[in-house]
């Protein structure tokens, strides 16, 4: 079975896929995520400097660095969110910005009106969506989303917009009634996800949750969390 892991930001997606693989035994994905792929390909710059014809040089990328573990994992794993991730962080532009820091503060931290760059990149990223949908189609089973129960980390990579958060959720969930993909919608402490997540598949646990939790953040430790900008620098 291939399930996929939603959430948007500071969900929880990455350490709930990494404890559970550890607590099912099932492999998980590990495609490369935007802020390691950034600093190669436009050294320097921040996720919030990205402009519009960049931002889809990393959907690209982000997309195909996916394709590719999928293929070598085959029938079975576990994957950290999935290409509807790429598309819904564009669309999630064009309603709220390129940077969507700084529309935080408007009425519903959206833009007040599309430029015509924006204009022409909402129609660009909703031809990348009709590929995405129809590869997520394809490919995954099932999805668990992740409620997003806990405020939006400030690590100054993440946007900082709550309202951008929302309407990724919302789309998000829509596009999967859409494309009749079964999900089930999973909150709670550490412990109670893999346990509730493992009874909805029938996997069967190799290890205690104590002890998946254990490795879990031991990998997620292991990750480089400096900022774009200072890994250009050290390179």
């Amino acid at each position: 079975m291939k399930i996929a892991i939603s959430g948007t930001y500071s969900a929880g997606k990455t350490s709930t896929v990494m404890a559970l693989a550890h607590y099912t035994g099932v492999p998980r994905t590990l495609a490369r995520t935007i802020r390691e792929i950034l600093p190669e390909t436009f050294p320097g710059k921040a996720l919030s400097d990205v402009a519009p014809h960049e931002f889809l040089q990393l959907m690209l990328r982000r997309h195909s660095g996916r394709v590719a573990q999928e293929a070598m994992l085959g029938e079975h794993f576990i994957s950290d969110g999935s290409s509807l991730q790429e598309w819904l962080y564009g669309a999630g532009r064009v309603i709220h910005g390129m940077n969507p820091n700084a529309t935080a503060g408007n009425e519903g931290g959206k833009v007040a009106e599309l430029s015509a760059e924006m204009r022409f990149f909402a129609k660009v990223v909703d031809q990348y969506g009709h590929a995405l949908k129809q590869h997520v189609k394809d490919t995954y089973d099932a999805y668990v989303h992740l409620q997003h129960e806990l405020p939006i980390a400030a690590d100054g990579h993440r946007p900082m917009n709550e309202a951008f958060r929302a309407t990724i959720d919302t789309m998000l969930l829509r596009t999967l009634d859409e494309l009749e993909i079964p999900y089930h919608v999973v909150s709670g402490s550490m412990p109670e996800r893999l346990e509730t997540i493992a009874g909805i598949f029938g996997l069967e646990p190799v290890m205690s949750p104590a002890e998946a939790i254990d490795l879990a953040w031991k990998d997620y430790g292991r990750q480089d969390f400096r900022m774009e900008t200072e890994r250009a620098a050290a390179a």
